[in-house]
């Protein structure tokens, strides 16, 4: 007999934060298993684009722009999605921003900025979907943490606080919310080389030390984000709740390489 509990057919998933980077491939890769997937974020072509790549896949999707920092954006994504599905399964929060600076130069307002998109933000979108969820008896949600959610990288304060922060907050959901049928959980990738960050990977100091931090003596390649993302809004992780996922290469795992 086939093991059919990683499928994610007729799955209704939103994705916020998807369509760029991590986002989008997480959001193409519930499509390619199964889910029908809406991939949010702020920018109206870039929501086009997306959903045209999950429509080319066979699936159903919706064109809603939204924004983590405004409730009534994510209240609407929230509302038009069960209208037109009637539930929402999984949330796959992808919505962040960083900072590298010395934290003696970082003003107020930009570490505030930071935690408000990448703490809040998270906050504000599993709470407003984790209601609905609660409302169904069963649900999914998967944040998005890092590395530096547990090691500390150099002039990141902002964003690693941030990061530290989410997983925190996932668990505190996940006792909260877990008897209730909503499962909550992370994933903390490692360094994946994607076109904002190749000119840093690739030629400077910091992008060497990473890979040297790095066992697998290798950078990601996003698509191998999916397995992680599938499996935790999969009924094969019916019993996992409160879990951070580290798809890192061993990079947490790692002290001395040579």
């Amino acid at each position: 007999m086939a093991f059919d509990k990683l499928s994610l057919d007729g799955r209704i998933a939103v994705v916020i934060g998807g369509t760029s980077g991590i986002g989008r491939t997480l959001a193409l890769g519930l499509a390619d298993c199964g889910a029908h997937v809406v991939a949010t974020a702020r920018r109206g072509p870039e929501v086009d684009s997306a959903a045209k790549e999950i429509e080319a896949r066979g699936r159903k999707t919706l064109r809603l722009t939204s924004d983590v920092l405004d409730r009534p954006s994510l209240e609407r994504l929230k509302d038009e999605v069960v209208a037109k599905f009637g539930r929402v399964d999984v949330l796959i929060n992808c919505a962040g921003r960083t900072q590298k600076k010395a934290v003696e130069e970082v003003t107020d307002a930009e570490f505030q900025a930071v935690l408000e998109t990448n703490l809040t933000g998270t906050f504000r979108a599993c709470q407003i979907f984790g209601r609905q969820m609660l409302a169904q008896g069963k649900g999914r949600i998967v944040n998005i943490a890092s590395l530096s959610s547990f090691a500390a990288l150099y002039q990141t304060a902002a964003y690693s606080a941030s990061k530290a922060a989410v997983v925190s907050l996932t668990q505190t959901l996940a006792v909260e919310w877990g008897a209730r049928g909503v499962n909550v959980n992370a994933i903390a990738p490692g360094v994946f080389r994607t076109a904002l960050n190749q000119e840093l990977l690739d030629g400077t100091e910091r992008g060497k030390e990473f890979l040297l931090r790095t066992p697998m003596r290798r950078f990601g390649k996003l698509d191998e984000l999916v397995g992680a993302a599938v499996f935790l809004s999969s009924d094969a992780a019916s019993f996992v709740n409160g879990e951070v996922l580290a798809v890192d290469g061993g990079f947490l795992a790692s002290a001395v390489n040579q």
